[in-house]
This record gives C-alpha cells, structure tokens and sequence, in this order.
C-alpha cells in the first residue's frame, strides 16, 4: 500500500504561506526569519504539501530562477513528525522534474548532502558561516566606501551580472526595501563593490558581498559593521582565506560548513574572485 504522504498534492506556495513557513522553520529548530521568507516567496517560487490534519505544511522548498540559465533551491523543511518518511525526497524530485534540464545550485548541511547526490548533485564548493560583534583590529581597510543611492542601482546590476554570472534584477532591486544598509565602493572608473546588511532575527546578514578584491570586500564589511550594534553573521567562500582570516580576527566566530552542489552544470558561474557572499544561501 502507498504511503498516504505520496498522494498528498504538491501546490505552488503564495506569500500568504510566509507564517507557515516560519513555523515550519521553528519546528525544525531554525529560526523563524519571516523576513527571508517574505524575499524568497516573492522573487522565488515556494513549493509545499499541506498537512491532512489542517496543522500547517508538512514539507517546503523555494526556487529562484535566474532565467533559464539557472535557479537556486533553498529552505528545503520537512516537519518533525513527517520525517524521514521520504516526503522531502519527492517534493525534490517534483521540483527537479519542473525544471527539467535547468542548471540548479544549491547549499547542503551535511545531514542535507547525501539526499542531494542521490539527486544528481555534486559538490562544486564550499562556505563557511561566521558570526558575531564585528570588534575592529589593526589597520582599517583603506579603500573609501558610502551609502547607495538610487542612481547606483543599473551600476550595481551591470556589476552584479559580471561577477554572478547571470541576471538577478529581480532579485536585487528589492534590496533597497529589504535591507537595512546598501554601501558600495567605487573608483575613477566606477563601482568596484557593493553590499547588504540586512536584518534576520537578532543579527545582520552581510550579503551579497561583491567586490574587486579582498581589501574593497573588508571596507564593505567594516563599513556595514559601523552602521549596526547586531551582530553580523555571512557565508564566506573558503577560498576567500584572507577575508575569512580577517574576519575571525576582528570577531566572527566559525559557526559551520555547508557544501555548494550543483547539477547540469559544472560549477556555480561568473567569477567566483570577486563573489564573496551570497545574498543568502537559500537563494544563491
């Protein structure tokens, strides 16, 4: 007999399903970020099973697309006494199939990551997570930054297409509303860098952090550390060890690691020198 978990419907997700999404983060012991949720239900698209007994959702995940080219898949939950059960794997295997051939990233914890090569993932990269009270130390980084205006926006998108690799206007032209700080650094010839601090529960997400080196990526960061009494928290590509260095040196503690995998595709695109941060894991 078919479990009855394999013939519940899979609906697109609204953002009238934002509570039941930050509950089913609490359910799992995440913290609720119903202000992530609200982003990713409205760039992205949320997919999800509703429970039978009318007690919220049973499973989510959420796709951002970045056309055709590429999408990221994130927040993937199921509830505690839905678990291990196999709904998560075939709420993947439903979004997989939708997107077909699509080249799709995503971040895994490693409780996450062997689900994911089952899939056809495999691991393309690797973040860490830091946090903490930005306490500055040693030489301030020397390169000038401000705050964003509206007139840095097409700048930042044209900046963002190169070092990402693919289009996320979407996306990033809700950054203004979404976050709590937008700086960017420039030179004589234009912008070299820009980046978000935005608000999740009792800390500020540093991301996306682009910039042309790891002295412009330090400014930012210094920079949004100065504008807040939070503590920051990011998801640093390791092979940015100098950043990385720097910022466990000036306070960030190492929380954890999570695998960047990826599937039709060889690995993330753009160029990775200059792509610090991701906006958010959830989302690439």
């Amino acid at each position: 007999m078919p479990s009855p978990l394999a013939e519940l419907p899979i609906r697109r997700l609204t953002i009238d399903d934002l509570v039941s999404c930050a509950d089913l983060s609490e359910n799992r012991g995440w913290p609720r970020e119903e202000h992530k949720w609200g982003l990713l239900l409205t760039a992205g698209t949320g997919y999800g099973i509703d429970d039978p007994e009318g007690k919220g959702l049973v499973t989510v995940c959420v796709v951002t697309s970045y056309t055709p080219d590429l999408a990221a898949i994130g927040m993937v939950l199921v509830a505690e006494k839905f678990a291990r059960q196999g709904v998560g794997r075939r709420l993947m295997q439903h979004v997989l199939a939708e997107l077909g051939d699509q080249p799709v990233t995503l971040h895994a914890t490693p409780f996450g990551q062997p689900l994911y090569e089952q899939l056809g993932f495999e691991v393309t990269g690797r973040v860490e997570m830091v946090r903490g009270h930005f306490r500055p130390s040693g030489p301030a980084p020397t390169v000038a930054t401000r705050p964003a205006t509206a007139d840095d926006l097409s700048a930042m998108l044209r900046l963002d297409a190169e070092v990402f690799g693919r289009d996320r206007t979407h996306v990033l032209t809700r950054l203004p509303a979404f976050a709590d700080q937008l700086r960017v650094a420039e030179d004589s010839g234009g912008l070299i860098g820009y980046a978000a601090a935005w608000p999740n529960m009792e800390t500020h997400v540093v991301g996306p952090l682009v910039a042309r080196d790891t002295e412009t990526a330090k400014a930012l960061v210094a920079s949004l550390a100065a504008g807040t009494d939070r503590p920051l928290r990011t998801d640093i590509d390791v092979r940015h060890e100098e950043l990385l260095d720097w910022l466990k040196a000036n306070g960030l503690e190492p929380l954890a690691f999570n695998a960047v995998m990826t599937r039709n595709i060889p690995g993330l695109p753009g160029d990775w020198t200059r792509r610090f941060a991701p906006l958010t894991v959830a989302a690439g």
